[in-house]
């Protein structure tokens, strides 16, 4: 059932476990996603970004995933977010289309800059109640900042300055950054957990990981004991589709059923979403 993703993350945060935020771009990724949150009876966030709806059509794609989530989630509570929305107009499309959770990334503007965007957003999405998720520090992307010159404690999020920006903004949740990166680029060797607990401890809203596809179980039990309520995950599931896709295909280009190889594609998104949530301890908590 589509659920409010505020509820969502204020249940993982009482109970101490933390839920997924796996991005999806297609009906088959979609299907795995949900599918496993019913097996794992798990409640969890589906998300979509801007580029995926530049690739499938943002109306189609989120009534495609609106639907799956009707379709097949049974009573399992979902919710479905816009995932790194940049600018206010892409928030108020956002919401327009029918999303029930957005997320504005403002973590590259001026700290002033950051709050006013993210103040404008929360009081446009509150309205419609619709939760909002902020971003303060900076989680790179390969190709943005050369690995070799990066400075971390530059990127990293000010815990004196979460308590300002969740204050001024009310935003419902907060993305960090503590060493964490998306996709292939290069991480910190080990996570500022020392930071992570002091933006825990001025903070009283859930704290949300972006870039910890790769994480392995005890770096995520440790984040989650540190107050992360919320992974997003995007790197594995694709990793995941593609390699099975590219499995299946292999050498049988006289293939003329598509389904052949993007049914094996979607079970292979099911079993990793599967064991991300075994991970996130949010099993059994629908």
């Amino acid at each position: 059932m589509l659920a409010s993703v505020k509820d969502i993350l204020s249940k993982a945060k009482r109970e101490n476990y933390a839920v997924g935020a796996f991005n999806v771009s297609n009906m088959e990724m979609a299907q795995g996603v949900v599918m496993a949150a019913v097996e794992r009876r798990s409640p969890l966030v589906v998300q979509i970004t801007e580029n995926a709806m530049k690739y499938a059509g943002a109306k189609e794609l989120l009534e495609l995933a609106k639907a799956v989530i009707t379709e097949r989630s049974e009573n399992i509570p979902v919710g479905l977010n816009l995932d790194h929305g940049k600018t206010f107009d892409m928030v108020r499309r956002a919401v327009e289309l029918g999303f029930n959770a957005v997320m504005i990334d403002g973590s590259r503007l001026s700290f002033l800059e950051n709050i006013n965007l993210t103040k404008r957003v929360v009081d446009f999405a509150h309205k419609s109640n619709i939760s909002v998720q902020g971003e303060l520090g900076i989680v790179p992307y390969l190709g943005e900042i050369d690995v070799t010159e990066i400075d971390w404690s530059k990127l990293m999020t000010d815990p004196q300055k979460t308590k300002e920006f969740t204050e001024k903004t009310g935003v419902d949740s907060l993305a960090v950054a503590i060493g964490n990166a998306h996709g292939f680029f290069r991480e910190t060797e080990e996570a500022d957990w020392e930071r992570l607990k002091q933006i825990n401890q001025l903070t009283n809203i859930p704290l949300v990981l972006h870039g910890a596809s790769d994480w392995a179980k005890g770096k995520v039990l440790a984040a989650i004991q540190g107050g992360i309520t919320c992974f997003n995950v995007d790197t594995d599931i694709r990793l995941a589709f593609m390699h099975e896709l590219c499995r299946a295909a292999n050498d049988k280009c006289s293939v003329t059923d598509p389904r052949k190889v993007l049914g094996p594609a979607r079970d292979a998104v099911r079993k990793k979403v599967a064991e991300k949530i075994n991970i996130f301890g949010s099993a059994n908590k629908a």
